[in-house]
Protein backbone atom coordinates (compact mmCIF):
# COMPACT_ATOMS: atom_id res chain seq x y z
CA UNK A 1 0.00 0.00 0.00
CA UNK A 2 1.18 3.54 -0.64
CA UNK A 3 2.43 4.95 2.63
CA UNK A 4 2.35 8.68 3.35
CA UNK A 5 5.76 10.31 3.64
CA UNK A 6 6.47 11.04 7.29
CA UNK A 7 9.99 12.42 7.34
CA UNK A 8 10.57 11.76 11.01
CA UNK A 9 9.44 8.25 11.83
CA UNK A 10 11.76 8.70 14.75
CA UNK A 11 11.01 7.08 18.02
CA UNK A 12 10.94 10.46 19.72
CA UNK A 13 8.56 11.99 17.20
CA UNK A 14 5.67 13.57 18.95
CA UNK A 15 7.25 13.84 22.39
CA UNK A 16 7.01 17.61 22.23
CA UNK A 17 3.28 17.28 21.64
CA UNK A 18 2.70 14.81 24.43
CA UNK A 19 2.14 17.59 26.93
CA UNK A 20 -0.84 19.01 25.02
CA UNK A 21 -3.96 19.03 27.12
CA UNK A 22 -6.05 16.80 24.84
CA UNK A 23 -8.29 14.04 26.10
CA UNK A 24 -6.94 10.91 24.43
CA UNK A 25 -9.14 8.13 23.11
CA UNK A 26 -8.94 4.82 21.28
CA UNK A 27 -9.79 5.21 17.59
CA UNK A 28 -9.06 1.68 16.34
CA UNK A 29 -8.35 -1.85 17.54
CA UNK A 30 -6.46 -4.37 15.39
CA UNK A 31 -6.17 -7.83 16.92
CA UNK A 32 -4.99 -7.10 20.44
CA UNK A 33 -3.43 -3.74 19.54
CA UNK A 34 -4.95 -0.28 19.91
CA UNK A 35 -4.43 2.95 17.97
CA UNK A 36 -4.99 6.14 19.95
CA UNK A 37 -6.02 9.56 18.73
CA UNK A 38 -2.71 10.92 20.05
CA UNK A 39 -0.81 8.49 17.80
CA UNK A 40 -2.44 10.08 14.75
CA UNK A 41 -2.07 13.65 16.01
CA UNK A 42 1.58 13.21 16.88
CA UNK A 43 2.49 11.92 13.42
CA UNK A 44 0.33 14.59 11.77
CA UNK A 45 2.00 17.43 13.69
CA UNK A 46 5.49 16.00 13.26
CA UNK A 47 5.01 15.73 9.49
CA UNK A 48 3.84 19.35 9.34
CA UNK A 49 6.91 20.42 11.30
CA UNK A 50 9.05 18.75 8.65
CA UNK A 51 7.34 20.69 5.88
CA UNK A 52 5.03 17.94 4.60
CA UNK A 53 1.81 19.57 3.41
CA UNK A 54 -1.07 17.65 4.97
CA UNK A 55 -4.78 18.21 5.35
CA UNK A 56 -7.31 16.71 7.73
CA UNK A 57 -8.14 13.98 5.20
CA UNK A 58 -4.54 12.76 5.44
CA UNK A 59 -5.26 11.65 9.00
CA UNK A 60 -7.15 8.73 7.47
CA UNK A 61 -3.99 7.66 5.65
CA UNK A 62 -1.97 8.01 8.85
CA UNK A 63 -4.53 5.87 10.67
CA UNK A 64 -4.35 3.19 7.98
CA UNK A 65 -0.55 3.15 8.17
CA UNK A 66 -0.80 2.71 11.94
CA UNK A 67 -3.35 -0.09 11.59
CA UNK A 68 -1.06 -1.91 9.14
CA UNK A 69 1.76 -1.61 11.69
CA UNK A 70 -0.48 -3.02 14.43
CA UNK A 71 -1.57 -5.86 12.15
CA UNK A 72 2.05 -6.80 11.45
CA UNK A 73 3.06 -6.62 15.12
CA UNK A 74 0.01 -8.62 16.19
CA UNK A 75 0.86 -11.38 13.71
CA UNK A 76 4.54 -11.29 14.69
CA UNK A 77 3.53 -12.04 18.28
CA UNK A 78 1.22 -14.84 17.14
CA UNK A 79 4.12 -16.27 15.08
CA UNK A 80 6.41 -15.99 18.12
CA UNK A 81 8.85 -13.70 16.36
CA UNK A 82 11.41 -12.60 18.94
CA UNK A 83 13.63 -9.54 18.67
CA UNK A 84 16.93 -9.83 20.50
CA UNK A 85 17.33 -7.37 23.37
CA UNK A 86 20.81 -6.50 22.14
CA UNK A 87 19.36 -5.47 18.77
CA UNK A 88 16.97 -3.14 20.53
CA UNK A 89 19.65 -1.56 22.73
CA UNK A 90 21.97 -1.14 19.75
CA UNK A 91 19.27 0.52 17.65
CA UNK A 92 18.22 2.72 20.56
CA UNK A 93 21.80 3.90 21.09
CA UNK A 94 22.24 4.54 17.36
CA UNK A 95 19.16 6.72 17.21
CA UNK A 96 19.98 8.58 20.40
CA UNK A 97 23.45 9.38 19.09
CA UNK A 98 21.86 10.82 15.96
CA UNK A 99 19.33 12.90 17.89
CA UNK A 100 21.93 14.19 20.35
CA UNK A 101 24.19 15.20 17.47
CA UNK A 102 21.37 17.35 16.08
CA UNK A 103 21.20 19.25 19.38
CA UNK A 104 24.96 19.48 19.79
CA UNK A 105 25.15 17.85 23.19
CA UNK A 106 23.44 15.39 25.50
CA UNK A 107 22.62 18.18 27.98
CA UNK A 108 20.87 20.32 25.35
CA UNK A 109 18.90 17.29 24.19
CA UNK A 110 17.74 16.49 27.75
CA UNK A 111 16.99 20.14 28.46
CA UNK A 112 14.82 20.50 25.36
CA UNK A 113 12.72 17.40 26.05
CA UNK A 114 12.90 17.72 29.84
CA UNK A 115 13.76 14.03 30.07
CA UNK A 116 16.95 12.19 30.93
CA UNK A 117 18.52 9.76 28.47
CA UNK A 118 17.52 6.93 30.84
CA UNK A 119 13.89 8.11 30.80
CA UNK A 120 13.94 8.21 27.02
CA UNK A 121 15.30 4.68 26.86
CA UNK A 122 12.65 3.41 29.25
CA UNK A 123 9.89 5.13 27.26
CA UNK A 124 10.72 4.00 23.77
CA UNK A 125 12.39 0.60 24.31
CA UNK A 126 9.06 -1.15 23.63
CA UNK A 127 8.34 1.15 20.70
CA UNK A 128 11.58 0.08 19.05
CA UNK A 129 10.78 -3.55 19.83
CA UNK A 130 7.46 -3.11 18.01
CA UNK A 131 9.16 -1.49 15.02
CA UNK A 132 11.68 -4.30 14.83
CA UNK A 133 8.94 -6.93 15.04
CA UNK A 134 7.05 -5.13 12.29
CA UNK A 135 10.16 -5.19 10.08
CA UNK A 136 10.76 -8.88 10.81
CA UNK A 137 7.16 -9.74 9.95
CA UNK A 138 7.23 -7.72 6.74
CA UNK A 139 10.47 -9.46 5.77
CA UNK A 140 8.86 -12.83 6.41
CA UNK A 141 5.95 -11.94 4.14
CA UNK A 142 8.07 -10.57 1.28
CA UNK A 143 11.19 -12.67 1.74
CA UNK A 144 10.39 -15.09 -1.07
CA UNK A 145 9.60 -12.36 -3.62
CA UNK A 146 11.75 -12.49 -6.76
CA UNK A 147 11.50 -10.87 -10.18
CA UNK A 148 12.59 -12.20 -13.56
CA UNK A 149 13.79 -10.25 -16.60
CA UNK A 150 10.34 -10.87 -18.03
CA UNK A 151 8.77 -9.23 -14.96
CA UNK A 152 11.04 -6.22 -15.33
CA UNK A 153 10.14 -5.79 -18.99
CA UNK A 154 6.43 -6.22 -18.27
CA UNK A 155 6.55 -3.66 -15.44
CA UNK A 156 8.38 -1.11 -17.57
CA UNK A 157 6.03 -1.57 -20.54
CA UNK A 158 3.02 -1.11 -18.26
CA UNK A 159 4.09 2.41 -17.30
CA UNK A 160 2.44 5.45 -18.86
CA UNK A 161 5.07 6.86 -21.27
CA UNK A 162 4.45 10.32 -19.83
CA UNK A 163 5.25 9.09 -16.31
CA UNK A 164 8.62 7.53 -17.15
CA UNK A 165 11.19 9.65 -15.28
CA UNK A 166 14.07 11.58 -16.78
CA UNK A 167 17.43 10.17 -15.67
CA UNK A 168 20.13 12.87 -15.36
CA UNK A 169 23.64 12.45 -16.74
CA UNK A 170 25.52 9.84 -14.73
CA UNK A 171 29.16 8.95 -14.35
CA UNK A 172 31.11 5.79 -13.57
CA UNK A 173 34.55 6.72 -12.29
CA UNK A 174 37.66 4.83 -11.30
CA UNK A 175 40.67 6.05 -9.35
CA UNK A 176 44.25 5.04 -8.58
CA UNK A 177 45.38 6.63 -5.32
CA UNK A 178 48.93 7.13 -4.12
CA UNK A 179 49.12 8.05 -0.44
CA UNK A 180 52.56 9.33 0.63
CA UNK A 181 53.82 7.71 3.78
CA UNK A 182 54.47 10.02 6.70
CA UNK A 183 58.04 9.76 7.89
CA UNK A 184 59.00 8.87 11.44
CA UNK A 185 60.79 12.18 11.82
CA UNK A 186 57.58 14.11 11.15
CA UNK A 187 55.67 11.95 13.65
CA UNK A 188 58.26 12.68 16.30
CA UNK A 189 57.96 16.42 15.64
CA UNK A 190 54.21 16.20 16.25
CA UNK A 191 54.67 14.14 19.40
CA UNK A 192 57.15 16.70 20.71
CA UNK A 193 54.73 19.55 20.00
CA UNK A 194 51.88 17.80 21.82
CA UNK A 195 54.16 16.90 24.73
CA UNK A 196 54.98 20.59 25.13
CA UNK A 197 51.29 21.54 25.05
CA UNK A 198 50.43 18.81 27.53
CA UNK A 199 53.15 20.03 29.91
CA UNK A 200 51.81 23.58 29.69
CA UNK A 201 48.30 22.36 30.57
CA UNK A 202 49.59 20.31 33.51
CA UNK A 203 51.36 23.43 34.76
CA UNK A 204 48.09 25.33 34.81
CA UNK A 205 47.38 26.71 31.33
CA UNK A 206 43.83 26.36 30.03
CA UNK A 207 43.23 23.34 27.77
CA UNK A 208 40.41 25.04 25.86
CA UNK A 209 42.49 28.14 25.12
CA UNK A 210 45.38 26.07 23.76
CA UNK A 211 42.91 24.02 21.67
CA UNK A 212 41.64 27.21 20.02
CA UNK A 213 45.22 28.24 19.22
CA UNK A 214 46.78 24.94 18.18
CA UNK A 215 44.23 22.19 17.42
CA UNK A 216 43.94 21.21 13.74
CA UNK A 217 40.41 19.86 14.12
CA UNK A 218 38.42 22.69 12.50
CA UNK A 219 35.11 21.48 13.89
CA UNK A 220 36.09 21.54 17.56
CA UNK A 221 39.01 23.98 17.78
CA UNK A 222 36.79 27.06 17.82
CA UNK A 223 34.83 25.46 20.70
CA UNK A 224 37.92 24.94 22.81
CA UNK A 225 38.35 21.42 21.47
CA UNK A 226 35.00 20.23 22.90
CA UNK A 227 33.41 17.42 20.91
CA UNK A 228 30.06 17.21 22.70
CA UNK A 229 28.36 14.09 24.05
CA UNK A 230 29.11 10.92 22.09
CA UNK A 231 28.45 7.24 22.70
CA UNK A 232 30.54 4.18 22.15
CA UNK A 233 31.38 3.32 18.55
CA UNK A 234 31.55 6.93 17.35
CA UNK A 235 35.27 7.58 17.78
CA UNK A 236 38.39 5.87 16.49
CA UNK A 237 38.94 2.81 18.73
CA UNK A 238 42.16 4.18 20.27
CA UNK A 239 40.52 7.55 20.94
CA UNK A 240 37.41 5.94 22.46
CA UNK A 241 39.39 3.64 24.73
CA UNK A 242 41.31 6.61 26.11
CA UNK A 243 38.21 8.85 26.44
CA UNK A 244 36.33 6.28 28.52
CA UNK A 245 39.35 5.57 30.73
CA UNK A 246 39.83 9.16 31.94
CA UNK A 247 38.64 10.72 35.17
CA UNK A 248 36.92 14.12 35.10
CA UNK A 249 39.36 16.89 34.06
CA UNK A 250 42.17 14.35 33.64
CA UNK A 251 44.61 14.97 30.76
CA UNK A 252 45.44 11.94 28.63
CA UNK A 253 48.81 10.87 27.30
CA UNK A 254 49.29 11.26 23.54
CA UNK A 255 46.95 9.07 21.46
CA UNK A 256 47.57 8.20 17.80
CA UNK A 257 44.67 7.57 15.41
CA UNK A 258 44.20 7.64 11.64
CA UNK A 259 43.44 11.34 11.93
CA UNK A 260 46.72 12.18 13.68
CA UNK A 261 47.88 12.64 17.28
CA UNK A 262 45.68 13.85 20.13
CA UNK A 263 45.65 14.76 23.78
CA UNK A 264 42.26 14.59 25.54
CA UNK A 265 40.60 16.04 28.60
CA UNK A 266 37.46 14.49 30.04
CA UNK A 267 34.68 17.03 30.60
CA UNK A 268 31.92 14.67 31.66
CA UNK A 269 30.79 11.07 31.46
CA UNK A 270 27.28 9.71 31.87
CA UNK A 271 27.02 5.95 31.41
CA UNK A 272 27.99 5.10 27.85
CA UNK A 273 28.20 8.75 26.79
CA UNK A 274 31.28 10.88 27.16
CA UNK A 275 32.12 14.51 26.44
CA UNK A 276 35.79 15.31 25.91
CA UNK A 277 37.85 18.12 24.50
CA UNK A 278 40.94 17.38 22.48
CA UNK A 279 43.84 18.94 20.66
CA UNK A 280 44.62 17.32 17.32
CA UNK A 281 47.84 17.80 15.41
CA UNK A 282 48.18 16.04 12.08
CA UNK A 283 51.60 14.99 10.80
CA UNK A 284 52.35 16.67 7.50
CA UNK A 285 53.44 14.88 4.37
CA UNK A 286 56.77 16.29 3.26
CA UNK A 287 56.95 18.13 -0.05
CA UNK A 288 59.51 15.57 -1.15
CA UNK A 289 57.25 12.57 -0.40
CA UNK A 290 54.26 14.27 -2.02
CA UNK A 291 56.29 14.94 -5.17
CA UNK A 292 57.38 11.30 -5.22
CA UNK A 293 53.73 10.19 -5.09
CA UNK A 294 52.89 12.44 -8.05
CA UNK A 295 55.91 11.24 -10.02
CA UNK A 296 54.98 7.63 -9.36
CA UNK A 297 51.44 8.18 -10.69
CA UNK A 298 52.83 10.04 -13.70
CA UNK A 299 54.72 6.87 -14.58
CA UNK A 300 51.58 4.76 -14.10
CA UNK A 301 49.68 7.21 -16.32
CA UNK A 302 52.30 6.69 -19.05
CA UNK A 303 52.02 2.91 -18.78
CA UNK A 304 48.23 3.14 -19.18
CA UNK A 305 48.42 5.57 -22.11
CA UNK A 306 50.91 3.30 -23.86
CA UNK A 307 48.57 0.35 -23.21
CA UNK A 308 51.24 -1.56 -21.32
CA UNK A 309 48.81 -2.07 -18.46
CA UNK A 310 45.06 -1.74 -18.10
CA UNK A 311 43.49 0.70 -15.68
CA UNK A 312 41.99 -2.19 -13.71
CA UNK A 313 45.38 -3.91 -13.44
CA UNK A 314 47.06 -0.67 -12.40
CA UNK A 315 44.44 -0.02 -9.71
CA UNK A 316 44.81 -3.53 -8.29
CA UNK A 317 48.62 -3.32 -8.32
CA UNK A 318 49.35 0.26 -7.33
CA UNK A 319 46.37 1.96 -5.65
CA UNK A 320 46.52 2.66 -1.90
CA UNK A 321 42.73 2.91 -1.79
CA UNK A 322 40.51 -0.13 -1.02
CA UNK A 323 38.72 0.48 -4.33
CA UNK A 324 41.82 -0.92 -6.03
CA UNK A 325 40.49 -4.41 -5.32
CA UNK A 326 37.43 -3.51 -7.39
CA UNK A 327 39.28 -2.23 -10.43
CA UNK A 328 39.48 1.19 -8.82
CA UNK A 329 35.78 1.88 -9.26
CA UNK A 330 34.32 4.44 -6.87
CA UNK A 331 31.09 3.36 -5.14
CA UNK A 332 28.20 5.73 -4.53
CA UNK A 333 27.38 5.30 -0.82
CA UNK A 334 23.83 6.58 -1.41
CA UNK A 335 22.89 3.97 -4.01
CA UNK A 336 25.42 1.22 -3.38
CA UNK A 337 26.37 1.07 -7.07
CA UNK A 338 29.07 2.72 -9.16
CA UNK A 339 26.97 5.46 -10.77
CA UNK A 340 26.97 9.11 -9.70
CA UNK A 341 24.98 12.11 -10.84
CA UNK A 342 26.91 15.34 -11.22
CA UNK A 343 25.39 16.61 -7.94
CA UNK A 344 26.64 13.53 -6.07
CA UNK A 345 30.25 14.00 -7.12
CA UNK A 346 32.76 15.98 -5.12
CA UNK A 347 33.56 19.12 -7.16
CA UNK A 348 37.26 18.20 -7.18
CA UNK A 349 36.31 14.98 -8.99
CA UNK A 350 33.61 16.41 -11.23
CA UNK A 351 35.72 19.22 -12.69
CA UNK A 352 38.41 16.69 -13.69
CA UNK A 353 36.26 13.90 -15.14
CA UNK A 354 33.90 16.30 -16.94
CA UNK A 355 36.82 17.25 -19.20
CA UNK A 356 37.68 13.62 -19.97
CA UNK A 357 36.46 11.55 -22.87
CA UNK A 358 34.80 8.27 -22.01
CA UNK A 359 37.53 5.69 -21.43
CA UNK A 360 40.18 8.35 -20.77
CA UNK A 361 42.36 8.65 -17.66
CA UNK A 362 43.52 11.93 -16.15
CA UNK A 363 47.02 12.89 -15.15
CA UNK A 364 47.84 12.91 -11.44
CA UNK A 365 45.69 15.39 -9.49
CA UNK A 366 45.92 16.34 -5.79
CA UNK A 367 43.35 15.09 -3.32
CA UNK A 368 42.66 14.80 0.40
CA UNK A 369 41.54 11.54 1.98
CA UNK A 370 38.83 11.14 4.62
CA UNK A 371 41.27 12.22 7.35
CA UNK A 372 42.26 15.32 5.38
CA UNK A 373 45.70 13.96 4.44
CA UNK A 374 47.24 14.99 1.14
CA UNK A 375 47.63 12.49 -1.67
CA UNK A 376 47.51 12.20 -5.45
CA UNK A 377 45.31 10.15 -7.74
CA UNK A 378 44.55 9.35 -11.35
CA UNK A 379 40.87 9.57 -12.28
CA UNK A 380 39.33 7.41 -14.97
CA UNK A 381 36.03 8.11 -16.72
CA UNK A 382 34.60 4.70 -17.52
CA UNK A 383 31.13 5.89 -18.51
CA UNK A 384 29.19 9.10 -19.00
CA UNK A 385 25.51 8.92 -19.89
CA UNK A 386 23.43 11.71 -21.35
CA UNK A 387 20.20 12.90 -19.71
CA UNK A 388 17.45 10.64 -21.00
CA UNK A 389 14.14 9.02 -20.24
CA UNK A 390 14.63 5.80 -18.34
CA UNK A 391 14.92 2.77 -20.62
CA UNK A 392 15.63 -0.92 -20.25
CA UNK A 393 18.98 -0.80 -22.00
CA UNK A 394 20.66 1.93 -19.97
CA UNK A 395 18.74 1.78 -16.68
CA UNK A 396 17.94 -1.88 -16.19
CA UNK A 397 19.18 -1.93 -12.58
CA UNK A 398 16.94 0.98 -11.60
CA UNK A 399 13.91 -0.53 -13.32
CA UNK A 400 14.66 -3.95 -11.84
CA UNK A 401 14.75 -2.42 -8.36
CA UNK A 402 11.45 -0.59 -8.97
CA UNK A 403 9.91 -3.86 -10.20
CA UNK A 404 11.15 -5.69 -7.12
CA UNK A 405 9.79 -3.03 -4.74
CA UNK A 406 6.44 -3.13 -6.54
CA UNK A 407 6.35 -6.94 -6.24
CA UNK A 408 7.07 -6.74 -2.50
CA UNK A 409 4.37 -4.12 -2.09
CA UNK A 410 1.87 -6.32 -3.96
CA UNK A 411 2.76 -9.31 -1.76
CA UNK A 412 2.33 -7.22 1.38
CA UNK A 413 -0.99 -5.77 0.21
CA UNK A 414 -2.27 -9.26 -0.62
CA UNK A 415 -1.26 -10.52 2.82
CA UNK A 416 -2.92 -7.54 4.54
CA UNK A 417 -6.17 -8.07 2.62
CA UNK A 418 -6.30 -11.73 3.58
CA UNK A 419 -5.21 -11.23 7.19
CA UNK A 420 -7.87 -8.56 7.83
CA UNK A 421 -10.55 -11.17 7.14
CA UNK A 422 -9.40 -13.30 10.08
CA UNK A 423 -8.37 -10.54 12.50
CA UNK A 424 -10.58 -8.59 14.87
CA UNK A 425 -10.73 -4.98 13.63
CA UNK A 426 -12.81 -2.17 15.11
CA UNK A 427 -12.71 1.46 13.98
CA UNK A 428 -14.43 4.11 16.11
CA UNK A 429 -16.40 7.30 15.52
CA UNK A 430 -15.56 9.68 12.65
CA UNK A 431 -12.80 7.45 11.29
CA UNK A 432 -15.44 5.00 10.13
CA UNK A 433 -16.03 7.46 7.29
CA UNK A 434 -12.46 7.23 6.02
CA UNK A 435 -11.81 5.94 2.54
CA UNK A 436 -9.17 3.27 3.12
CA UNK A 437 -7.12 1.40 0.54
CA UNK A 438 -7.79 -1.90 2.32
CA UNK A 439 -11.23 -3.20 3.33
CA UNK A 440 -10.84 -2.94 7.11
CA UNK A 441 -14.55 -3.71 7.54
CA UNK A 442 -14.22 -7.12 5.83
CA UNK A 443 -15.22 -9.04 8.94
Amino acid sequence: MKKILILLILVISGFQFAQAQVLDQVVAIVGGKIVKLSDIENQFQQAKLQGVLLGEKDKCQILENLMVSKLLINQAELDSIVVDDQQIESEMDRRLRYYIAQFGSRDKFEEFYKKSILEFKNEFREIIRGQKMEQEMEGKITGSVTVTPSDVKKYFNSQDPDSIPLVPAEYEIGQIVRQPKIGQEEKEKVRQKLTELRDRILKGENFASLAVLYSEDPGSAKKGGELGSHGRGEFYPEFEAMAFSLQKDEISPIVETKAGFHILQLIDRKGDYVNVRHILIMPKVSVYDLANAKNFLDSVYTLIKEKKITIEEAAAKFSDDPSGKNGGMMINSASGNSRFSAEELDPSVYFVVDKLQQGEVSQAVPMKDEEGKQAYRLLYLKLRTSPHKANLKDDYDKIQNATYEKAKLDALNKWIGEKIKTTYVKIFDEYKKCSFQQNWFAN
